[in-house]
């Protein structure tokens, strides 16, 4: 592994560190919600209201942070530093206008989305978002200058006070409430769980403001109209790419209330398909650590001619780890991942394997895609993901109210799949990169392979199950390491194998 790929394993650990410690004590909640919270409907709310989370912030963004990329590398862009400040005053500027405007239409915006008795619920959601949406860019610029130690700690001190507040309102003050009422009684409700779990968001995000008030602040923004005009040509495609991307990833939680004549079932299965998805979630935080780290570095290495095979490169040892991290979910699942959730909630675990496919697809779609972003052609990327939403959505729409949630995976799966085939195939004419798709295949068929032997071979002893799963997940990583993935080449513990 050469130096400026051992510079990404290590920036994707850095990142890695904060995404996935980060999630993993986020991920923790869910055992709380579920138990806390008086029934799985309510967990419904939380996980439709954050399913509009995503949706807004990719609006509210605009694009912005891949476009900061691409124009801070430029060449002829000698100012990083006004394209930075250009991207930030744009999505600041565009935040405030969606605050004043959701603000004034509060009352008929709740009632519509099913939230008339608490619409200050959709106030703190669109709060939280455009001080995220602002705060996006603020951390681009650290994944820009290399500061994955700032970054990292930035989102863990965040992380750390969510949980920290989470557990203040859910489990302290209720206690309190039982035994010392006169302590909490004046800003205290013991029937506003959803909410709280809101008001700690908002003041997580206030947080980060604090943190990045450096970032955020110190330089002088010169208008250019020209640059500006050029960013915002460039974001407009990535705009429409990353909304119609977050609606195949979300519009499965922002729909399904919709496709249920009784909202109270709907509710119900939704807390369930979402406290289950998050056991899903290991495989979101390791794509989304690896994007943190690889999309400025492909940038980058755009200066120089190797990033088409930077490029393939980086997309094999995606597939290994993503292989890992789905081997070692599904294996685990009935044993130890499934207690994550109360038993209420074991009915839905069937969509877990069916999830974490759709991710490792998504994933790659995601390094199959730099080939339009690098050649300055992002309306393709624009037409693959409307195409994938059309399929989400119409397979979501048909099969929801026939199968329940389940087709909420299958559907990420065909979306993803189509998005991926139409990417590689009209890239090899725009732009070759020399994929080694032997090999990839070769780790995918022993993925499944394997994951049909854990799964289909019927063992009744626990223990036993366990010791025949771990066995083959240690075959999978002795292939890996044999053949192109050597233990001295990771970040921190590789400097222990390297050969005298």
């Amino acid at each position: 592994m050469g130096g400026g790929l051992k510079s990404l394993a290590k920036d994707t650990f850095v990142y890695g560190l904060s995404s996935i410690i980060g999630r993993f004590l986020n991920w923790l909640l869910v055992p709380m919600y579920v138990r806390v919270l008086p029934s799985p409907g309510d967990y419904g709310i939380v996980t439709n209201l954050y399913g509009w989370t995503a949706l807004l912030l990719a609006f509210l963004t605009f694009g912005m942070e891949t476009t900061f990329f691409r124009f801070s590398t430029r060449k002829e862009e000698h100012d990083p530093m006004q394209v930075y400040a250009n991207a930030l005053l744009f999505v600041t500027a565009l935040s405030g206008l969606f605050l004043v405007a959701g603000f004034s239409l509060l009352s008929p915006i709740s009632a519509a989305l099913g939230y008339a008795s608490h619409p200050e619920y959709v106030g703190m959601l669109m709060f939280i978002v455009a001080l995220d949406a602002v705060t996006s860019i603020s951390f681009a610029r650290l994944r820009s200058e290399e500061k994955a130690w700032k970054f990292a700690g930035i989102k863990l001190f965040n992380i750390g006070l969510n949980i920290v507040l989470n557990l203040f309102f859910l489990l302290l003050c209720p206690l309190l409430y039982r035994h010392a009422p006169q302590s909490v009684e004046w800003f205290y409700r013991p029937d506003y769980g959803v909410g709280y779990i809101l008001v700690s968001n908002v003041i997580t995000s206030l947080a980060n403001v604090a943190l990045l008030y450096r970032e955020l602040t110190g330089f002088k923004v010169h208008i250019d109209v020209s640059r500006m005009r050029r960013m915002f040509l460039y974001a407009f495609p990535v705009l429409a790419m990353s909304i119609a991307g977050i609606l195949n990833q979300s519009v499965d939680k922002i729909l399904f209330p919709f496709l249920f004549d009784d909202k109270a079932e709907a509710a119900t299965q939704l807390g369930i398909y979402g406290a289950c998805f998050k056991i899903a979630v290991v495989m979101v935080m390791f794509i989304q650590a690896y994007r943190y780290a690889v999309e400025p570095f492909i940038f980058k290495k755009s200066r120089e001619s190797d990033d088409r095979r930077t490029n393939a490169v980086t997309t094999l040892y995606f597939t290994i780890f993503s292989l890992l991290i789905f081997l070692g979910v599904t294996f685990y699942l009935d044993d130890l991942f499934k207690y994550l959730v109360s038993p209420l909630y074991y009915e839905g675990l069937r969509v877990v394997p069916v999830v974490m496919l759709g991710e490792f697809l998504y994933g790659l779609y995601f390094n199959l895609s730099f080939w339009y972003k690098l050649n300055d052609q992002t309306y393709w990327g624009t037409w693959f993901t409307v195409i994938g939403c059309v399929i989400t959505i119409s397979i979501i729409v048909w099969g929801v109210p026939q199968y329940g949630y389940i087709a909420c995976a299958w559907a990420t799966v065909a979306c993803n799949a189509v998005m991926l085939l139409l990417s590689y195939f009209i890239g090899r004419k725009r732009y070759p990169v020399p994929y080694p798709l032997l090999k990839i295949g070769g780790y995918v068929a022993l993925a499944g392979v394997l994951y049909l032997l854990g799964e289909c071979l019927p063992i009744e002893t626990p223990l036993w199950r366990v010791l025949w799963r771990t066995l083959l997940l240690v075959v999978y990583i002795v292939v890996a390491v044999r053949r192109d993935f050597p233990i001295s080449s990771l970040p921190v513990i590789g400097k222990y194998f390297t050969a005298k």
